[in-house]
């Protein structure tokens, strides 16, 4: 059985439904306490033909199964508020989903793609208040533009590996990426990381401010 430890700072609690570094990164920068829980699903069960459908579904079912560890620890009649949050993302590069690649040659057929292109970070975050049931969620969609990216970068970080293991196959805020980025980004850093800050403190503040459904 799920334990939640006790916040100091806020009058809820918050559970980060996530593994991603990235994402614990971001939401301890928003000056948040929290613990992570990983929900441990078959992402690639869950299909939907349009980016934005996708990452609803995504985030939507690791909210359903980190429920399910909590065994209702945390539902009505607990002591203190607790908030879930949940989140996923990919890329689209010429109309296609880009999701975490699943080869060394998928990462670099997806980089190849974004040269002198441009692609977008598809996200949605899901708010659940487990104390009242209250969910609330949002998109969040920057646009980047590339420049030409050479052969001889691609190769390289696929060999390293490290940087191909996110959506899309390239981690876009390495300072080695940047310099291929037109205007480097159309949105936000934390956007294109996973855990677009601005929405998250909105929905953060709506599903507290929301009724019990």
């Amino acid at each position: 059985m799920a334990s939640i430890s006790p916040t100091t700072s806020f009058p809820f609690k918050i559970i980060l439904g996530s593994s991603s570094p990235a994402r614990r990164e971001i939401l301890a920068d928003m000056g948040y306490e929290f613990i992570v829980m990983s929900a441990d699903i078959d992402e690639k069960a869950i299909r939907k033909d349009k980016p934005d459908e996708l990452v609803k579904a995504l985030a939507e079912a690791k909210a359903e199964a980190i429920k399910l560890k909590l065994h209702g620890d945390c539902g009505p009649g607990s002591d203190q508020t607790t908030l879930l949050i949940t989140s996923d993302q990919v890329m689209v590069s010429k109309g296609v989903i880009r999701e975490r690649p699943r080869s060394a040659e998928e990462a670099r057929e997806f980089i190849k793609g974004y040269s002198d292109d441009r692609a977008f970070a598809v996200n949605f975050v899901l708010v659940s208040n487990l104390s009242t049931g209250a969910t609330k969620g949002g998109w969040d969609i920057p646009e980047i533009k590339f420049k030409n990216i050479p052969d001889e970068f691609i190769d390289r970080v696929v060999n390293q590996g490290e940087m191909t293991c996110v959506a899309g196959g390239l981690k876009l805020t390495h300072p080695s990426v940047l310099p291929f980025i037109i205007k480097e980004l159309v949105g936000t850093a934390d956007s294109v990381r996973g855990l677009p800050r601005e929405l998250t403190e909105k929905l953060i503040r709506e599903s507290l401010e929301a009724k019990a459904q």
